[in-house]
């Protein structure tokens, strides 16, 4: 029986792992965010209409859930209100669900600014980040000099924190930048109101994960973006700020990793991108065109156009080790309905494997491909495997082959009920 379960993205995020977490929910005592801020996007169908939570577990949604952030996530308070409030008008109160560990950094003002500076400076280089301060608060973390949750409740020591911080911030602002400097006053007073709104879900999360355990509950661990924006072993520089894959989620939330009974992949039957970055299998074409339009997709945090390709199983394979899978939930697959040709990069042209996915250095690799025939009869909607058309069948067999994990779900649409179990990972 499983009961702390890792849900994990193992591309380059916008895998559609609320989905996932909405069909699990049922079984579930409590949700965990360990790592990442509001760059992340969950985007939910609630009473009928869309809603996408950033920082918020997407669990949040089932009433009988209790939902954290752990230390790993870093925290604007700006936009935790905002979704709170958000989270409220279809779910009512929620102060007794929600639990923001003491040990968050929080994201400030100065660090918004900082991030979207660098992005716009002709001497830095653009990776293209949201803009939301995620990486310059990470930097800070790493620095030692974080203000945490903590923080908000010592109006001194918080004081001498900004004034520190901003010593440092003002000057890049001013002297390399072109900026305008930040006023301590308005940033101390900034966070002593937020400091009040904030207490009510301000709670131990090490100590109440452990309560769960004892009492032999089921947790789901839930990953932000995917394995492949890792920023230790993804596609460096192009990631996230965070370790997104499952080795975060020890250092991200206060637990031992072997209490982790059960990872769970998630993998669209395609490949994805949104910003900057290497992108082997990217379809620069009609049929990229085609995929994008079909499988709607846009960026849920940024509203940016995602990049589209075929799927690629050189990767695909190598995040499944690193985080070891237990089992795949294969998504989008109805979006590659009524194509007559599908292909799957196996391999890259005239490198060594074994190099590259040590630096994850893909600039300039050449993918090879094979070619599989599409399926006559739709996926969309499907709910048992053995209704799938024949050739969809092989797809997904030929995936599972060349990733060595057995795919467990197989997402046939936006609905929860467009799923197709084939073994239930709880």
């Amino acid at each position: 029986m499983s009961n702390l379960i890792s849900l994990l993205g193992l591309q380059w995020g916008d895998e559609g792992k609320g989905k996932v977490v909405d069909h699990l929910a049922k079984d579930l005592k409590a949700a965990v965010r360990y790592q990442g801020g509001h760059n992340a996007g969950h985007t939910l169908i609630i009473d009928g209409d869309k809603v996408v939570f950033h920082l918020l577990p997407s669990a949040i949604c089932h009433q009988e859930i209790k939902c954290y952030l752990g230390r790993g996530v870093v925290v604007s308070l700006d936009a935790l209100f905002e979704e709170i409030e958000d989270a409220q008008k279809y779910l009512g109160e929620i102060e007794e669900r929600l639990i923001v560990s003491r040990a968050c950094s929080l994201i400030q003002s100065f660090h918004i600014k900082l991030d979207q500076l660098r992005e716009k400076s002709p001497a830095s280089t653009t990776i293209g980040t949201t803009g939301r301060g995620i990486g310059t608060t990470y930097e800070d973390r790493v620095g030692r000099k974080s203000i945490r949750v903590q923080d908000l409740y010592n109006e001194t020591l918080l004081k001498s924190k900004l004034e520190e911080n901003l010593d440092y911030y003002n000057f890049i602002f001013t002297n390399y930048l072109e900026g305008e400097k930040e006023d301590i006053n308005q940033v101390l007073d900034r966070n002593l109101d937020q400091a009040e709104m904030l207490k009510p879900y301000v709670g131990n999360v090490i100590s109440d994960i452990h309560d769960h355990t004892s009492k032999q509950e089921k947790i789901l661990f839930e990953g932000a973006q995917g394995a492949l924006l890792d920023v230790s072993l993804g596609t460096y520089p192009f990631v996230t700020s965070s370790n997104s894959s499952i080795g975060g989620i020890a250092s991200g939330v206060g637990i031992d990793p072997r209490m982790i009974d059960y990872s769970l992949g998630i993998a669209k039957a395609y490949t994805t991108r949104v910003g900057e970055g290497p992108f082997p299998t990217e379809l620069d074409d009609s049929v990229g065109e085609h995929i994008a339009k079909v499988g709607g997709e846009v960026g849920a945090t940024t509203g940016r156009p995602r990049r589209c390709g075929w799927l690629d199983a050189v990767l695909l394979s190598h995040t499944v080790k690193l985080n070891g899978i237990d089992g795949l939930c294969l998504t989008k697959i109805d979006v590659l309905d009524g194509l007559d040709e599908i292909k799957i990069c196996t391999d890259y042209e005239g490198n060594s494997l074994n190099d590259l996915l040590e630096t994850m250095s893909i600039e300039e690799v050449k993918p090879s491909y094979i070619s599989m025939p599409g399926w006559e009869k739709p996926c969309a909607g499907i709910r048992d495997y053995e209704q799938l058309d024949g050739k969809a069948k092989s797809y997904i067999e030929k995936i599972e082959s060349l990733c060595g994990a057995p795919i467990v779900m197989i997402s046939t649409g936006p609905r929860r009920e467009d799923t197709i179990v084939r073994q239930y990972p709880l």
